[in-house]
């Protein structure tokens, strides 16, 4: 095991193999959301760092993109390796600068590393085509090679994972990357550094910008010629301007954006598997994450039994610190999270909603508010219309399955939903009719290295994971090669 902090000075960016201060000499302080407490002084990385890394991974690309797909495969096992013999350094620095309880943090450690040894395999597996010809002498050949250099722009909800499901098929497929994580949660990337350092990743090869120059980093990734493809998780919002700022070259986009994610108990479901369901999608990372369920639809039929035994189970949640025994819940990432969820909640009870339990900040103080189930939430509450990213579940009852269906698709997002149900004609029914690129049947979570990760509408473009993850890296070229009789 390493000693990842005795690695690297916490205040430096990770640009062409070295250990930098950054261009400006400044840096910016990174804290514990569950007490406040400082963490660490960060590099504050400018344009012109960006440029620089920007330079790195263009010269770095030809070499790393020359190397054999085994011998990438080998360097990114390397990696994996390194980060499951970590798993406990890894995921108490990420509990420590993100404030998600420790188990799920770890959890979220082995859930990152499975896409480095995903891809790890899959860069072996980019294969072409041979196609038969139309005109004699002739063959028709499909080769698939490396973009070139990737940006990519991470949030602070996920900051191994979201950084590790990025990087990892672009390395496979032979790119190389700069990696702009949120100003909040810097140093589990900066950790993933270490170790790829360590792993024998070559220098240029993957660069770490630290910044809270958000909008001039972010010009930089999403304007420089040399960036061939922009790989974003994030809000809707920004997605859009990313699109409008690579329009001038084109670029290639991977835009994995917000969502409002419907869940929907139909009265066949079985309760007891419903609750826990809802209990999983909602309220993991404390109901922080882009795939949790935003919307609960309940059938009328089994509407109270549901409300009743769901309140109970998130009354008895434990909220608290991560390094706390039996913690489950921890604090919102910052104060401006906090403040959308106490408006969206006193916006919903002002209209009728009534509150279960919680509805309000927890006794606990600070970041921490109680997890909360509303009741009878009217259908112009904005909680239903904006991604709440909070420990909030809005229960609505319904009657019909058609009525349903519209209630769940009225939204510009389609990232992912969730339905239980027991009939299998309505399963089929409901899967092909939930508009959102993640449908969770008697499920409450979805993720999986093997399965496609992405959205429709406005929720995105591209997938990540999968077999599908490889292509979005690479390019198709079609080779026509003549001349080929006696």
């Amino acid at each position: 095991m390493l000693d990842i902090a005795s690695k690297f000075k916490m205040s430096d960016a990770y640009i062409d193999g070295q250990w930098v201060k950054g261009s400006s000499g400044k840096s910016f302080a990174v804290s514990n959301p569950a007490n406040g407490a400082h963490l660490a002084n960060v590099a504050d990385a400018t344009a012109d760092d960006a440029l620089a890394a920007v330079a790195a991974a263009k010269a770095a690309f030809k070499p790393w993109a020359a190397k054999t797909a085994k011998q990438r495969c080998d360097i990114l096992r390397r990696w994996n390796d390194l980060i499951l013999e970590n798993v406990e350094q890894l995921g108490a620095l990420l509990s420590t600068e993100q404030g998600k309880p420790l188990a799920e943090a770890k959890g979220e450690i082995v859930y990152g590393a499975s896409y480095i040894d995903w891809f790890a395999e899959e860069a072996r597996r980019a294969y072409g085509d041979i196609i038969p010809p139309a005109r004699p002498n002739t063959q028709i050949v499909v080769m698939k090679q490396p973009v070139g250099v990737v940006a990519a722009i991470t949030p602070w909800n996920f900051p191994n994972a979201m950084i590790a499901r990025k990087v990892a098929p672009a390395l496979a497929a032979g790119c190389t990357i700069v990696i702009k994580p949120a100003p909040e949660t810097p140093l589990s990337a900066l950790a993933l550094a270490v170790l790829a350092e360590e792993a024998g990743i070559p220098k240029g090869v993957l660069n770490i910008l630290p910044t809270t120059h958000t909008t001039e980093v972010g010009d930089v990734l999403t304007k420089h010629e040399d960036i061939a493809k922009v790989s974003f998780t994030g809000s809707t919002n920004v997605g859009r301007l990313i699109m409008r700022n690579g329009a001038d070259t084109v670029k290639k986009l991977s835009l994995e954006l917000g969502g409002n994610a419907p869940f929907i108990v139909f009265d066949d479901a079985n309760l007891d598997d419903a609750v826990e369901g809802a209990l999983n999608s909602k309220f993991r990372n404390s109901g922080q994450t882009c795939v949790c369920a935003n919307r609960i639809y309940v059938q009328a039929g089994i509407y109270d039994a549901f409300a009743e035994a769901f309140a109970k189970r998130v009354g008895d949640l434990k909220v608290g610190d991560a390094f706390d025994d039996g913690v489950t819940q921890g604090p919102l990432i910052n104060a401006n999270a906090l403040k959308k969820v106490e408006e969206l909640v006193g916006d919903a009870v002002q209209k009728g909603a009534t509150a279960a339990t919680g509805g309000k900040p927890h006794e606990l103080g600070g970041l921490y508010y109680a997890p909360t189930v509303l009741r009878d939430v009217p259908l112009n509450a904005r909680v239903l219309k904006e991604e709440i990213f909070g420990p909030v579940a809005p229960l609505i009852k319904f009657e019909t399955e058609e009525e349903v269906i519209d209630l769940a698709n009225d939204s510009e997002f389609g990232l992912a939903g969730y339905f239980f149900a027991r009939d299998i004609g309505r399963v089929w029914r409901v899967a092909e009719a939930l508009e959102c690129g993640i449908v969770g049947v008697n499920e409450g979570i979805t993720s999986a290295v093997e399965a496609p990760f992405g959205g429709v509408k406005q929720s995105g473009l591209g997938r990540e994971g999968s077999h599908y993850g490889l292509d979005d890296y690479l390019e198709v070229k079609y080779v026509l090669m003549g001349g080929l009789g006696k």
